[in-house]
């Protein structure tokens, strides 16, 4: 089987590769990614006829793409496997995030794995290729946990672009908030006691969070920007915006930061005599739960294929959706190198993103993990270890 998939995925190299550089030569913002979706689309559409394909799927932006033979599995229990495409871009600098590249995991294992299986009645395992847009900004993949677009899920698989290979890279809880000041306008010379200043409440806010900062565990962040400070310097402002986001390492510690940083807000209003409005928005990012079976076995994989894996950096900073749905099924989101030193979000990166010679590293980690896939899908124990470090991991981060 695993040979089978090596062999499709060579197969259609050319095809993969077209693919996302299509993706990544009409980068899309968040939520607007209509050439992306309809690009994956058709991908699944004109490929191969045996997927079913969903366009518009839960989301404007989203899809989903289904195979499985009919009939031949019925009254069997199956194996739901899931692989995961983004393909929003980022502004200005296009696919700094490699995203174009996911996208070409996604499809890329998941035809691999089916090569594998459509001979193979004896073991009920459908694949389903969910597009999930937004990443970047509204975090497509919450909005389609709620929409219960993985209600049907068992396994789910994506890997994401990098400067090392790792198996399981840790990511953090971030959460965004808004906070608004309202005060009183008045000239700023000829009677600044009529006014109540919103910009000192502004300024006050991001002081006392610099100073709040001297008194945080090292891998706790947080990090905002005033976008809206007053329309002229001789009206006393009467309104400011401030946009900040929240980072831990895990879900549990987020309340605490929040209610620290919520004191800072609060006391800068006082102090001034604003009034404070601070908005959270519907979601946030979760960490990332681990799952030590399918790391392992995606190393194991891995390392046949020439993979040269890298210890994880211990403290990151960075955060995904993939978190909020690896708290609902069981998967795994490795980190792959593409052949390049720059750092995500640059314009290097994009450069990277969109070479050439990042094909061998992506097709490699859509082989790696399409074979792990194919582990689980043929080892009742192996499955039962997955679902066993779901269990254990969900635990620990509810009990810590």
């Amino acid at each position: 089987m695993k040979d089978t998939i090596k062999l499709c995925i060579d197969a259609l190299k050319d095809e993969l590769h077209s693919l996302s550089q299509d993706i990544w030569s009409h980068p899309e913002l968040a939520g607007d990614e209509k050439f992306a979706h309809d690009r994956l689309v058709d991908f699944f559409s004109q490929t191969d006829q045996a997927w079913t394909v969903q366009s518009n799927y839960k989301l404007p932006t989203a899809f989903r793409a289904t195979w499985g033979p009919v009939g031949c599995w019925k009254g069997k229990p199956v194996l739901n496997v899931a692989f995961l495409c983004e393909y929003d871009a980022l502004p200005n600098i296009g696919h700094a995030c490699g995203h174009n590249l996911i996208a070409e995991v996604g499809a890329a294992a998941a035809v691999g794995l089916k090569a594998a299986l459509e001979h193979r009645t004896d073991l009920p395992a459908p694949i389903t290729v969910l597009g999930t847009p937004a990443e970047e900004a509204i975090g497509g993949k919450t909005k389609l946990l709620e929409a219960e677009a993985f209600a049907d899920i068992d396994l789910v698989f994506m890997a994401h672009p990098g400067q090392r290979d790792v198996s399981f890279q840790p990511s953090v809880t971030v959460t965004g908030l808004t906070v608004k000041y309202h005060g009183k306008a008045s000239h700023a010379s000829a009677y600044p006691w009529k006014g109540v200043n919103a910009l000192d409440a502004a300024v006050l806010a991001y002081n006392n969070l610099s100073v709040l900062r001297q008194q945080l565990r090292p891998e706790w962040k947080l990090h905002g920007i005033i976008k809206n400070g007053g329309l002229k310097p001789n009206i006393v402002p009467d309104f400011t915006e401030l946009a900040f986001c929240f980072r831990t390492p895990s879900i549990k510690d987020i309340s605490e930061l929040r209610a620290k940083a919520e004191a800072c807000f609060t006391a800068a209003a006082v102090a001034t005599g604003c009034q404070v409005e601070i908005i959270y928005p519907n979601h946030s990012y979760y960490n990332i739960l681990p799952n030590a079976t399918l790391a392992q076995l995606y190393k194991t994989n891995g390392e046949a294929l020439g993979i040269q894996f890298a210890e994880p950096v211990a403290h990151v900073a960075a955060s995904t959706d993939f978190g909020n749905v690896s708290f609902a099924v069981p998967g795994i989101h490795p980190i792959f190198y593409i052949s390049t030193d720059a750092f995500n979000h640059t314009k290097e990166y994009t450069e990277a993103a969109g070479a050439e010679k990042a094909q061998l590293y992506t097709l490699r980690a859509a082989k790696a993990l399409a074979m792990t896939a194919a582990d689980v899908v043929c080892s009742p124990d192996l499955l039962r270890r997955v679902r066993e470090d779901f269990s254990l991991a969900k635990q620990e981060e509810q009990e810590a």
